[in-house]
């Protein structure tokens, strides 16, 4: 029965309080992020690199639980790839009479351009393996290498749709289904949220920093694409 199985620390449900998520590819999730990290996001929706996927622990071999992701936004700006201030300046006319004699050059980065647009519709991405036993999570590394990202206001597939230069938070959710009745009254208990600050990134069309470019391509094994010419990975 359910007797005495109220809720563990901190408010939660003693099958979601002890759960707990490592980041897989962490090295090369910060090695992005020290870049700035940049998503494509096109009309009919683009996977994820590199791809968010974590390994469970913590978790009750016989319950159920759901898995899903949400994605917020950082902050309440839009944002432009562009100069900078605060470039360095080369006194060239040591080289040759001819040429300039100050040459000021500037390192492109992303530069704030005014108030984010209206949120875009806030959805989930549910993993497709949900429900299943707390065992199953924790036998293998979960992976949301189905999730897409789409700036398509209208789409109707089920993608997450994000606004193009604007800075997202990816969120990953454990949720324990619930058997008892009157669950929904325990909702609040029953889930554990996760957020890694190196998965943070910049939504694009198109990359606009190409050290982010060269770095996708790689360490994508999939991103034979981008080596062809065609920038589909």
């Amino acid at each position: 029965g359910w007797a005495g199985e109220g809720p563990g620390a901190g408010g939660k449900n003693r099958r979601v309080c002890h759960a707990a998520a490592r980041l897989e590819m962490g090295s090369l999730w910060e090695e992005f992020n020290r870049l700035g990290t940049e998503m494509i996001v096109t009309k009919a929706g683009r996977r994820m690199f590199p791809t968010f996927q974590v390994k469970l622990s913590g978790l009750d071999p016989l319950a159920d639980y759901v898995l899903l992701m949400d994605f917020i936004p950082l902050d309440d700006k839009r944002y432009r790839w562009g100069w900078g201030d605060g470039g360095r300046e080369l006194d060239l006319g040591v080289l040759s009479p001819s040429l300039p004699c100050r040459y000021a050059f500037h390192s492109s980065s992303w530069l704030a351009a005014g108030r984010a647009e209206p949120a875009a519709p806030g959805r989930v991405h549910f993993h497709p393996d949900s429900p299943a036993k707390g065992a199953q999570w924790m036998r293998q590394i979960v992976s949301f290498d189905k999730l897409k990202l789409t700036n398509n206001l209208l789409d109707d597939n089920g993608h997450i749709i994000l606004n193009s230069m604007h800075r997202y938070q990816p969120r990953f959710h454990v949720v324990f289904v619930d058997p008892r009745r009157d669950s929904e009254r325990f909702a609040h208990q029953n889930f554990k949220s996760f957020s890694f600050p190196e998965t943070q990134f910049m939504a694009v069309t198109a990359y606009q920093n190409h050290r982010i470019t060269q770095l996708k391509i790689a360490s994508n094994p999939f991103a034979k694409g981008f080596r062809d010419g065609d920038p589909e990975p």
